[in-house]
């Protein structure tokens, strides 16, 4: 394919064309930024329906097409590549490295998650939106019960999705386990690391699940096979397996992210560090292991019988047992420090409380005959609300104030932040907790309307309150971000006196990320080397060594930019309309486009950029 090396990545086609971490780290957040309040207005929409008794604002179709793409948004458009922004940005900055290990790869996982983005709100523009629900029960989600083409959207959507989350995970496997500055050990990496090599783990072993699931449905839609069909013979139960046992770690997958995050934020603003960091480390890869192994616990009411639910309902309640450890951990680090009530500091303190509620409502579930109660009633609801966004998202918020002067070189505003802060504390408990009360009064979930008379109007009514509030927090957010980006307070390196490596370079950081790769040989390097007076209670102190500073004729290669990861990701896209609406030819045209850009890109060659580490300007292409 002839098209000319960009040879920078400035301007609009260098965006496009960058294999640079830390701008595809902040392309991943924009777009899930976006992808978040696309799928907010998409949940007050579904609560203005339900804010009382027989209202007919939205109809029962539109209705469920709402609930199946909030859910499908929040977690595969918004959560999920929101973490990957932050482990594209600060993993390698973190490990003192100066990329990824595929930094191509990484593009093509980007934009397969922007154009798969695009591919599944485009089902709204052309009238046909999923519509069985973000877990797509089959065979509700087949032919016999689904016809059009919305359920094809979420097949081949996820399926786009889901090849971007596997190379991403692939990617930070490889990058964390070889490329860690010189003398980092395992041992020695920042809990925010632990926390992407786990999740990374889970995406490589947990993704091939749905994949599987979501090509076999595929089969069944586009080819008339009968894998849940179940006239035909099949498992009734087969689609509930392989979709739980990615969707149960797929929970870790959004929670573990932000555990790391509370596991950089609360030391720094506590002036201590981490308490009891080789527990916290061995409770991440603990909740990852055990995750595998409870899935079954989202199929109590389907009629496994005693023996199996005994042995899920003890599984599920081990995972509380690593995750107390986590909450003890971080407790003991705010205990007797010199904490610092900053916005990220508010929004990591809330966690705890937050995350906490929606991890004592899943301990219940863990026991099956409580769950048979509550399940598919608005406890669940709740439940899941308390664990996504008090938990996860919860963290990222704090780690969006926390980082936002390293990727900037600017602050926003503390005033706003707080303001913000309380604003999304407050509305959140008020739109999730009485859904508590709703559920253990048995509104079940996912219905358009329900009678007057059943208790559920004046609760409902609250949580809609709540929701529009909680809306109102994230416009100002978005109002924060930008102002901060434009006016922000101009900061240096390392404004909230930080511990990790990402914060002894400049804010932003140069192209080349270090002018030459620290040595390192304990944790919590940079404060180390600032503070020796606070030691370190489970390790030796540690400095950065920069004694081998480059000369001022060394120079640093970096990968050139390349238009063919896009391309590739692009063919994928058409090949998903083709599948969608039948149209071999389209398929063939969007697979051909594929094939061309990963073979132009395997022969693209090695080229890249070399730069002047002493000025931090380019200075040639090969």
């Amino acid at each position: 394919m002839a098209f000319a090396r960009p040879q920078s990545d400035d301007g609009f086609w260098g965006w496009i064309a960058t294999v640079d971490h830390k701008k595809i780290g902040i392309m991943y957040f924009v777009a899930s930024f976006i992808n978040l309040l696309i799928g907010g207005l998409e949940a007050l929409l579904l609560r203005l329906q339900i804010a009382q008794p027989r209202l007919s604002i939205i109809n029962p179709d539109l209705f469920n097409e709402l609930f199946t793409m909030h859910g499908t948004t929040m977690i595969f458009l918004a959560l999920m590549p929101m973490a990957a922004a932050f482990f594209n940005y600060l993993v390698p900055l973190m490990i003192g490295a100066r990329d990824v290990a595929f930094p191509r790869i990484n593009a093509f996982g980007l934009w397969l998650f922007v154009l798969g983005s695009v591919f599944l709100h485009s089902s709204w523009v052309l009238g046909a939106a999923p519509n069985s629900g973000w877990f797509a029960y089959a065979p509700l989600s087949g032919m016999q019960f689904n016809n059009g083409p919305n359920m094809d959207f979420y097949v081949f959507g996820l399926q786009l999705l889901g090849i971007s989350s596997v190379m991403t995970g692939l990617n930070f496997l490889v990058t964390i386990l070889n490329m860690r500055a010189p003398g980092m050990s395992m041992m020695q990496m920042p809990v925010f690391v632990w926390a992407a090599l786990v999740t990374a783990f889970l995406l490589i072993f947990a993704l091939p699940s749905i994949t599987v699931a979501s090509f076999m449905l595929m089969f069944d839609r586009l080819f008339g096979t009968n894998f849940f069909v179940a006239q035909a013979g099949a498992d009734i139960h087969l689609w509930q397996h392989l979709f739980w046992i990615f969707g149960h770690p797929e929970v870790y997958i959004l929670v573990i992210p932000s555990m790391g995050v509370i596991s950089e934020v609360l030391p720094v603003f506590s002036r201590k560090p981490l308490f009891g960091y080789t527990a916290v480390v061995l409770s991440t890869v603990l909740i990852g292991f055990v995750g595998f192994g409870t899935w079954a616990h989202h199929m109590f009411t389907s009629g496994f019988g005693p023996t199996v639910a005994s042995i899920f309902s003890v599984s599920t309640m081990l995972v509380a047992i690593p995750t107390g450890v986590k909450i003890l951990n971080w407790l003991a680090t705010l205990w007797g420090g010199a904490v610092r009530f900053t916005t990220a500091s508010l929004f990591a303190i809330s966690f705890l409380f937050l995350f906490t509620i929606g991890g004592l409502s899943g301990v219940m579930h863990a026991a099956a005959p409580s769950d048979t109660q509550q399940h598919d009633t608005y406890f669940i609801v709740a439940h899941l609300h308390y664990v996504l966004i008090g938990g996860t998202l919860v963290g990222f918020l704090s780690a969006i104030y926390y980082w936002f002067p390293k990727v900037t070189g600017r602050k926003m505003s503390e005033r706003l932040g707080k303001f913000h802060f309380w604003l999304f504390f407050i509305f959140f408990n008020v739109t999730f907790f009485p859904q508590h009360f709703l559920g253990i009064a048995g509104m079940p979930r996912r219905i358009y309307t329900y009678e007057p008379g059943l208790g559920f109007g004046t609760w409902n009514l609250v949580s809609t309150i709540g929701a529009w509030g909680l809306g109102l927090s994230f416009v100002l957010l978005a109002y924060n971000m930008i102002q901060g980006v434009r006016t922000g307070e101009r900061v240096d390196n390392d404004p909230w006196d930080g511990r990790t490596l990402e914060w002894s370079i400049s804010s932003p950081p140069p192209h080349y990320n270090f002018a030459t790769l620290p040595r390192v040989t304990a944790r919590d390097a940079w404060w180390a080397e600032k503070h020796p007076e606070l030691g370190q209670p489970d390790g030796p102190k540690t400095v950065v060594d920069e004694s081998d500073h480059p000369s001022d004729g060394d120079l640093i290669h970096l990968p050139g930019p390349s238009y063919f990861p896009a391309l590739a990701a692009l063919g994928l896209f058409i090949t998903s309309y083709g599948g969608t609406y039948r149209s071999l030819t389209i398929s063939v045209i969007g697979l051909l486009l594929t094939i061309v850009s990963i073979f132009s890109w395997a022969f693209e060659g090695v080229g890249g950029t070399h730069v002047d580490p002493s000025s931090g300007k380019e200075v040639g292409h090969s």
